[in-house]
């Protein structure tokens, strides 16, 4: 586990010195809704997935893009089950199936982080793929002396206050400051997805909401091992419709997946359900909960751990009580004042103390650390001191119960509105609990 942290932190701060296709019908996005818009490919940054680029594509669906026209290339950031030459032939595939079925002339490139790192080699790698992207989005990442490729660039840069007296730019590009705002943030925020739409299209977005969509939308994904992004091979998913008051199951699954490849769905979601995703494999049960599916979603990604993984090795199980994980491709605050994010699991305020923004925390580890009944709430869980966007808390939260669940409450910053999930007490001993909240 250490040879794994010390690769994600080398690659961190190497990026900080440098400063399968859905079948065709896939609902809320059919392709002639917008004929003028170009296919689109993100590259996900360091211990990312397609999740990060997950509201973005809502946004786009929500102004005439098609979902099936939105592909990301994921791959193991560590570099250790692929090499960057590998990454960029799955850019080539997914640039080639695009471009196949849609008779598109060209894609719009978008790399976050470390992925504008694997996205300007691949430009500069050749003429020939250089020629197949129209536009390229370098968000938050590495610098350039010229446009990657010569390709048309849009980069956004993210928190300034990282690099003070440094100006970060790729010359020959627009260059569009995202001011305060953070590292994920910059890939899901309203400004980014206005700036990208506009270099896209030439026109201003009709909204930038993540608009509902009629009827049901069909919800698929793919389920992978964090941080490598290797697809689980050996899992049974099922899909339950759950009561919103206490998480409880409502009848039979809706859905239930052979996960062979990492591919799971789609199922049909109906409007403002929800829904818990149970992955079964080995020796415990991942259970996933999200908010309710407001349109056809193809990059939902339940990240799970194997024995020994960065999470679940820092955590102590027991009958007793339950560990959870919370994320969401924004990161928490809990030190910027009137601009903090809140959090609370089981009314306890839980950011406080162990999510500042230097932290850049995207998920929350959640747990009875010496399950001894005791919660330790306002210090960060040491074993995560070093590992890049998680944090954690000790937090005893009993288990198992019969007629309430755990209630997770979220407000998140410069917004008053809130985000509020209930899910079932699991014990830890034999499950482990993830919590996904939206990012708009």
């Amino acid at each position: 586990m250490k040879r794994a942290l010390g690769s994600i932190v080398v690659l961190l701060l190497l990026l900080a010195a440098l400063a399968p296709p859905a079948s065709a019908g896939f609902g809320g996005g059919s392709r002639g809704h917008d004929r003028d818009v170009r296919p689109i490919v993100f590259v996900h940054g360091s211990a990312g997935s397609a999740s990060q680029f997950q509201t973005p594509a809502l946004r786009f669906a929500s102004n005439g893009y098609a979902v099936e026209d939105i592909e990301a290339v994921e791959y193991d950031t560590q570099f250790q089950t692929n090499t960057l030459a590998q990454v960029h032939e799955r850019i080539d595939a997914a640039v080639a199936a695009l471009l196949r079925r849609t008779g598109s002339d060209r894609v719009d490139l978008v790399g976050h982080s470390l992925g504008t790192y694997v996205s300007q080699q691949y430009l500069n790698s050749s003429p020939q793929r250089a020629a197949r992207v129209a536009h390229y989005v370098n968000i938050d990442g590495v610098t350039a002396a010229a446009p990657p490729g010569g390709v048309d660039t849009l980069a956004l840069w993210a928190e300034p206050w990282r690099y003070p007296g440094v100006t970060r730019e790729i010359s020959g590009a627009t260059n569009v400051d995202l001011g305060e705002q953070g590292h994920t943030e910059a890939v899901t925020s309203e400004k980014s997805f206005r700036e990208m739409f506009r270099f896209f299209t030439g026109r201003a977005p009709a909204t930038t909401d993540v608009r509902p969509e009629r009827g049901r939308r069909l919800v698929s994904g793919r389920v992978h091992f964090f941080v490598s992004n290797l697809p689980v091979v050996d899992g049974t998913l099922k899909v339950y419709r759950v009561n919103r008051l206490n998480g409880a199951r409502v009848g039979r699954p809706v859905a239930t997946f052979a996960v062979t490849d990492g591919a799971f769905g789609p199922f049909r979601a109906a409007p403002y359900a929800r829904y818990e995703l149970e992955l079964t494999r080995g020796e415990i049960t991942h259970h996933f909960y999200t908010e309710p599916f407001t349109r056809s979603d193809r990059f939902v990604r339940l990240l799970t751990d194997q024995p020994g993984g960065i999470v679940r090795s820092n955590m102590t199980a027991s009958p007793r009580h339950t560990n959870l994980t919370i994320s969401r491709n924004k990161e928490w605050w809990s030190d910027q004042g009137d601009r903090s994010d809140t959090l609370s699991v089981d009314g306890d305020e839980i950011l406080t103390g162990i999510a500042p923004r230097t932290k850049r925390a995207i998920g929350i580890a959640v747990g009875d650390q010496l399950a001894d009944g005791r919660s330790l709430l306002g210090q960060p869980i040491a074993a995560f001191a070093s590992v890049p966007f998680i944090t954690g808390v000790d937090q005893y939260l009993p288990a198992p119960r019969r007629l309430s669940g755990i209630r997770l409450r979220s407000v998140p910053r410069d917004s008053t509105r809130a985000h509020t999930l209930v899910v079932p007490a699991w014990p830890s001993s034999d499950h482990w609990v993830s919590v996904q909240f939206d990012a708009h």
